[in-house]
């Protein structure tokens, strides 16, 4: 599985607090911090446009980063991203450093292969139901995929794939089943079409009334 190089040029700052935020903001920089790594915490800048673009991939939220401080690098994973509740702006960047023989802890997209030409959708007339959307894992930083794939070709309408049926890539070991068995939860199912759509509209029937009780 090939891995994009996502390296972001930063630069430290010195400046802390909201104001210093709201200013760097307003110079379209994004305030962040990078910690751990046996190190102490640093503040940094990163422009706007080069981190948001960076974002329009995928990847770039289970990847081994790569910061760059003039020509010093460091390997670092996102931790947390805070947006702005309705503008297009990202508020703020937390990364970890990593270390190549330490285990991490990453959520990894799941990405589903063959549902339209499964055997539940195609043959049998049934709706893929995605469970989860991503899976959370323990592996060294080399080790660490970019997405993990779930192949749903041979589900069955009425049928579910656990996270014990993923194969998972050398290295790569789930962060839930690590916790024992009974953390064995459903991925992906496939249902019969009418009782996926009745689902689908007794939840917007009664969303308000379930808020509610």
């Amino acid at each position: 599985m090939s891995k994009t190089d996502f390296t972001l040029n930063v630069e430290v700052r010195t400046d802390a607090g909201k104001g210093a935020s709201r200013r760097l903001r307003r110079a379209n920089k994004v305030p962040g911090i990078v910690y751990g790594g046996h190190k102490d915490p640093v503040a940094i800048t990163i422009d706007h446009a080069e981190l948001q673009n960076k974002l329009q991939n995928e990847g770039f939220y289970s990847a081994i980063l790569k910061l760059k401080v003039g020509k010093e690098e460091s390997q670092v994973i996102l931790k947390d991203l805070q947006r702005h509740p309705y503008k297009p702006i990202i508020m703020h960047a937390d990364f970890m450093r990593v270390s190549a023989n330490e285990e991490i802890r990453v959520s990894v997209p799941l990405h589903f292969l063959n549902e339209a030409s499964s055997i539940g959708v195609k043959q049998q007339g049934g709706m893929v139901f995605r469970v989860m959307t991503q899976l959370e894992v323990f592996c060294l930083p080399k080790d660490l995929p970019q997405f993990i794939e779930v192949d749903v070709a041979n589900l069955e309408v009425g049928q579910s794939l656990h996270i014990s049926d993923i194969k998972l890539p050398e290295g790569v070991r789930s962060a839930d089943l690590a916790q024992g068995p009974e953390h064995d939860q459903a991925v992906v199912t496939i249902q019969a079409a009418r009782v996926s759509e009745e689902a689908a509209e007794g939840e917007e029937e009664g969303g308000g009334e379930a808020a509610g009780e």
